[in-house]
């Protein structure tokens, strides 16, 4: 029957079965966002893809008010026949379903989501609906998103520097560097060497005053920053950025990091270096460790580094003993100390003054300085006019190159470190008696140039004097460092000569004598007689002594005089030279050598081991054989000279190897040498020294005529004196003196001696 317009056709039965059927076996699938098709703006349906619209409950199969509505036909025809293929039965695994779509990925959907307000914030430009110059200017969302994204930008790439900079490993060598300072016995200030004027000082040793004083100057917020000033910072970028200029905006923190991490060189590059840097030492180091480094390394003028060399070289004092009113002009110089330093010109005296009068008043201001305590400080604290930094080409420098030498070696301090400084060596030279040699060798001196100028030119005085404990006491090394760079007290150049005589005796009275072979030693003592005449023969237990020539060796006194037999300790008070070749032949010459260097001389000195071996053809330096006579006067036991007797660095202990005491010859030995020395200045020198002085020595000259000494003790200190002649420019071969050490070849060499050992007694 043909359905008529606005007529509802009801379905054929067979349909109808077959959609309740499937009705029966499959429940509508729930909507999900992603299958909805807007098109028009309402919903669509998950199954058919038409319009929304409610189920006539007689009709099943049909939709009431969809865009189907009134047009006559099922809702199964009317929607499947429209999407989806004739061929799907109700038999196929297919039936009556479709593939669902996939959702998007997460990132996607992100993206879908801020995608509209991205296109809001993308700039147009020409800008729509604007005219003029406003065409071209981003819109407040645009520009706030720029100000946004380039801040997180910009905050990424600062944790990211932060986290890459790592705070270097080793500190600037020149930083780090000093000077080592050396000290007198008494602990006084004597002398100053190095590249650099430095001398790191642990920060309680430096007063709380000084370091507010620094601290008011540079960084009053340095306990409370986190290491940079990012104003300072930005007006120092803008500086070296716009005017080339990378001076101020540096907190402590940074001013240290560039001191002893960076180079000094100006670029944006080393200023954020330093301030990476800076922040992470700030969040690993303590703020007085970093204080602590700042004002060890920081240049003060004059030629000095850190606060202690400062306050020296300006008021010649330590540190600790700085007052706050001192502390403030030390502080000013920070700024710059060729703008500052009074001793420059008038320009930097008004600066100064000006600086410091503020830094005081800063003081006041951070509660670091009351105002009655700063009305205290009106006059200007005027330092010191500039002097030369070190006592370069003095006596001094003589000295502090024996000391350097043994410090290393005692210390076991590699050239390397100790050019790096930072030692205090404190030597055993004894400031009086060091002034009372330098002043008789120059007394003489000038005298030989007065009477003698042709021959004193080149005349040479080396002098030493040693504690019987083996301590280094003075020394003499020559007119000058700068004209004369060798040390005569420690030069061995010429031969010892007769004052090698106690060395014999005291060898012949600690090992005996035998004069046939094979036979048993015997013992000598000082009245032990010897042939004592001018030219007697030399023998051995086989017969004479034959020289390399075929000739017979005979021994020779001064002066040629014979003085027939004579007991040992004549023999040696009057200086004959024959009964001690003998005895050196009797004693064995490797026994007198073996003797020799166990009193103090060294085995590369010895002479050849011939009978001129007892008349002294060794050469030993001044020093030597002043430890020598030394060890007679203490007993018979040996030290070792040694010229330091405590180092530290930057107040720290280090470890020095002290010189042990050793037996050299028995005590009874020792004493019978210093009784036979004993007369033989008295002999002399009758009354030189009161009866109950202490003193003992002898002349010692050589049979060429080539050196004058001087070798004696007085208490417990020993004193060696030569004198000798020497043109450095041709050759250093000994000339002979010719009268240039006195009359009695020893006249200059006692006076000496004498003046050095004053008063004997």
């Amino acid at each position: 029957m043909p359905c008529t317009p606005g007529t509802v056709r009801a379905p054929e039965p067979a349909v109808a079965s077959r959609q309740s059927g499937r009705s029966g076996r499959r429940r509508a699938a729930p909507t999900r966002w992603w299958q909805r098709r807007t098109p028009t703006g309402t919903a669509a349906d998950s199954t058919t893809g038409k319009g929304t619209g409610s189920v006539d409950p007689e009709h099943p199969g049909i939709r009431t008010g969809d865009s189907h509505r009134g047009n006559g036909l099922p809702e199964t025809q009317t929607g499947r026949t429209a999407r989806q293929p004739a061929t799907q039965g109700t038999g196929s695994s297919h039936r009556g379903t479709r593939r669902r779509p996939a959702p998007p990925p997460a990132p996607l959907r992100l993206v879908q989501r801020w995608a509209p307000a991205a296109r809001r914030l993308r700039p147009r430009y020409p800008r729509p609906g604007r005219t003029g110059w406003r065409r071209w200017v981003p819109s407040w969302r645009q520009s706030l998103g720029t100000a946004l994204v380039s801040a997180g930008l910009g905050g990424a790439l600062l944790t990211a520097a932060y986290a890459a900079t790592d705070i270097p490993a080793d500190l600037n060598t020149f930083a780090t560097q000093q000077d080592n300072v050396y000290f007198w016995s008494d602990g006084t200030p004597m002398a100053r060497t190095g590249w650099v004027r430095r001398q790191a000082m642990p920060l309680k040793d430096i007063p709380e005053d000084v370091r507010w004083a620094v601290l008011a100057a540079e960084n009053a917020s340095f306990y409370s920053d986190p290491g940079i000033s990012f104003g300072g910072l930005t007006r120092a970028l803008w500086r070296t950025v716009g005017e080339g200029d990378t001076q101020g905006g540096s907190t402590i923190t940074q001013q240290y990091v560039k001191n002893v991490y960076l180079s000094q060189d100006r670029s944006v590059g080393r200023k954020f270096t330093e301030a990476m840097i800076a922040l992470k030492l700030d969040s690993r180091t303590s703020k007085d460790n970093i204080l602590e480094g700042y004002l060890n390394t920081s240049w003060f003028g004059r030629g000095t580094y850190g606060i202690q060399r400062a306050a020296q070289a300006y008021y010649g004092k330590d540190v600790g003993e700085l007052d706050v009113s001192e502390a403030a002009f030390l502080a000013s110089l920070l700024k710059g100390a060729a703008l500052y330093d009074p001793g420059l010109g008038e320009a930097n005296q008004a600066r100064a003054e000006e600086r410091w009068s503020w830094i005081l008043d800063r003081m006041v201001g951070l509660g670091r300085l009351t105002k009655a305590e700063r009305a205290k400080y009106t006059k200007f604290p005027q330092p010191l006019d500039q002097s030369q930094a070190f006592d370069t080409g003095r006596q001094s420098d003589y000295l502090v190159e024996l000391a350097a030498q043994y410090a290393k070696k005692a210390a076991r301090i590699s050239e390397k470190d100790f050019d790096r400084g930072g030692y205090q060596i404190y030597t055993t030279f004894d400031r009086k008696r060091e002034t009372a040699l330098t002043q008789a060798v120059t007394k003489a001196r000038k005298k030989a140039l007065k009477d003698s100028p042709d021959k004193a030119n080149a005349a040479h005085y080396g002098g030493a004097s040693v504690a019987a404990d083996g301590r280094i006491l003075a020394v003499h090394g020559g007119p000058d460092h700068r004209e004369q760079g060798f040390n005569e007290s420690n030069a061995t150049t010429v031969p010892a000569g007769s004052a090698f005589l106690p060395l014999v005796y005291a060898a012949g009275l600690e090992h005996g004598v035998s004069k046939e072979r094979g036979t048993p030693r015997t013992r000598v003592t000082p009245e032990s007689v010897y042939d004592g005449d001018d030219g007697t023969l030399v023998t051995t237990p086989e017969g004479y002594y034959w020289d390399r020539s075929g000739n017979r060796v005979a021994a020779r006194n001064d002066g040629g005089k014979s003085w027939g037999n004579i007991s040992l300790r004549a023999a040696l008070a009057q200086s004959v030279n024959a009964p001690f070749m003998q005895l050196g032949m009797d004693t064995g010459l490797d026994r007198v050598r073996e003797t020799a260097e166990a009193i103090g001389l060294l085995p590369a000195s010895m002479g050849p081991q011939v009978p001129a071996l007892s008349l002294g053809n060794s050469t030993p330096s001044a020093i030597r054989m002043a430890g020598s006579y030394a060890t007679f006067a203490a007993g018979g036991t040996h030290t070792e000279p040694y010229s330091v007797r405590r180092i530290t660095r930057n107040g720290s202990r280090v470890a020095l190897d002290t010189p042990e005491r050793r037996r050299a010859v028995r005590p009874e030995v020792a004493r019978q040498v210093t009784e036979a020395l004993t007369d033989s200045f008295r002999g002399a020198h009758p009354t030189a020294a009161p009866a109950s002085a202490q003193v003992a020595g002898k002349a010692g000259t050589t049979e060429d005529d080539t050196a004058a000494w001087y070798v004696g003790t007085n208490r417990s200190v020993s004193t060696a004196v030569v004198v000798y002649r020497m043109d450095l420019t041709k050759s250093l071969e000994p000339l002979p003196l010719k009268g240039i050490a006195g009359a009695s070849a020893a006249d200059v060499s006692y006076g000496i001696w004498s003046s050095a050992m004053s008063p004997l007694g």
